[in-house]
C-alpha cells in the first residue's frame, strides 16, 4: 500500500509527466457578455504593452553594455564547465542589476494590473507570457519583444482552475464563471461529448481516479488519461464580421479518439491515426509502433 506521503509525491510526479491536450468549444455567451470579454481582453492588451515598455527599456540598457556582451561571448565560447558556470553567475548578477528578471517582471505587473482593473491571476498570466519573450531574447535567438496592436485581442487565461475562470457542474453540464457571469459551452459533436463525459466522470470521483493513476504509475510506469481539468483559456475571435468567444480547456491525458457517423475511427492512415494536419498536402500520423509524415500529392 502507498502511504499519504508517497501518494502526494507520486501524484505530483504524475502531473509532471502526464500528457496534456486541449478541448476547444464555442461558448454560449450572450452578446452583452461577449462585449465584456472583449473589454477585458483589451485591458489585458494595454497592461501587457505597459509592462513590455518597461521590460524593453531595461533589456535595451542591459544589452548595450560592453561588459554584458563580452560575458555572453565568453560564455558561448567557454568549454570548461567551471568557467561557464562563473560566466553564468556574472550574467545573472548583471540581469538583476538592470532589473531584467522574472521577479521584477512579476512584481511590476501588480500595480499595472490594478491600474487597468484586471484580476491578479490574469495579470500574472500576462506577465508570464511577456517573460517568456524576454527569455527568448536573453537565452535564445530573440531580438526584441513586440507590442500588441490596437484590435488584437489577447486570450484570457487563468492558469489555476479555481481562480479567474472557475469551473462547476450544473445539471450535469460544465459551467464557467467570469466576473460573476455564468456561461457554458456548445457541445456540437460526438468527440466533444466524449470529452465532456470524461471530465464529468473525473469530477464525480476525483480522489478515486487520482489514486488509480498513481497506483498504475507506481506499478507499471504508465500514465493513464484522467481528464482532470487543468486551466481555462478564453479566446475571442472575429469570424465573418462577428465576434465569438471560444473556450480552450486544458485537460490531463490524451484526447479521445474521433469516430465517424458509422462508428469507425477517423483520420486513419497507414498503421496509425493522423495526429495533426501539417499542411494542405502533408499529414503526420502516429501509432504505438510507427510515427511518420506522408506527402499526399
Amino acid at each position: 500500500m502507498i502511504n499519504n506521503e508517497e501518494s502526494k509525491k507520486l501524484l505530483k510526479q504524475f502531473h509532471k509527466v502526464s500528457d496534456r491536450h486541449i478541448l476547444a468549444a464555442e461558448t454560449d455567451m450572450s452578446s452583452s457578455d461577449i462585449q465584456k470579454v472583449l473589454t477585458l481582453s483589451d485591458k489585458i492588451r494595454k497592461s501587457g504593452n505597459e509592462l513590455i515598455c518597461l521590460m524593453r527599456k531595461n533589456y535595451s540598457q542591459l544589452i548595450r553594455t560592453k561588459k554584458y556582451r563580452k560575458l555572453l561571448e565568453l560564455y558561448g565560447s567557454a568549454e570548461d564547465k567551471k568557467h561557464r558556470k562563473n560566466f553564468a553567475v556574472q550574467l545573472n548578477e548583471m540581469q538583476k542589476r538592470y532589473k531584467v528578471t522574472w521577479d521584477y517582471c512579476r512584481t511590476s505587473m501588480i500595480p499595472i494590473g490594478k491600474k487597468y482593473g484586471i484580476g491578479a491571476i490574469f495579470a500574472l498570466t500576462k506577465a508570464e507570457d511577456i517573460w517568456r519573450g524576454i527569455e527568448k531574447c536573453l537565452y535564445g535567438n530573440g531580438k526584441t519583444i513586440h507590442f500588441s496592436k490596437y484590435g488584437e485581442l489577447p486570450c484570457i487565461r487563468a492558469k489555476q482552475i479555481n481562480r479567474g475562470i472557475p469551473m462547476m457542474i450544473e445539471d450535469n453540464k460544465l459551467k464557467f464563471k467570469l466576473n460573476g457571469n455564468v456561461f457554458g459551452i456548445q457541445v456540437k459533436d460526438k468527440f466533444q461529448t466524449d470529452e465532456v463525459n470524461a471530465i464529468l466522470n473525473y469530477l464525480n470521483e476525483p480522489e478515486m481516479t487520482d489514486n488509480k493513476a498513481i497506483q498504475i504509475l507506481a506499478d507499471e510506469a504508465y500514465c493513464i488519461s484522467t481528464y482532470k481539468p487543468c486551466y481555462v483559456t478564453l479566446v475571442p475571435k472575429m469570424i465573418r464580421g462577428k465576434y465569438r468567444v471560444y473556450l480552450h480547456l486544458t485537460l490531463e491525458g490524451k484526447a479521445k479518439p474521433k469516430y465517424d457517423r458509422f462508428g469507425d475511427l477517423r483520420h486513419k492512415f497507414g498503421k496509425g491515426i493522423i495526429g495533426a494536419d501539417i499542411g494542405t498536402q502533408t499529414v503526420a500520423y502516429t501509432s504505438q509502433t510507427e510515427v511518420g509524415l506522408k506527402n499526399l500529392s
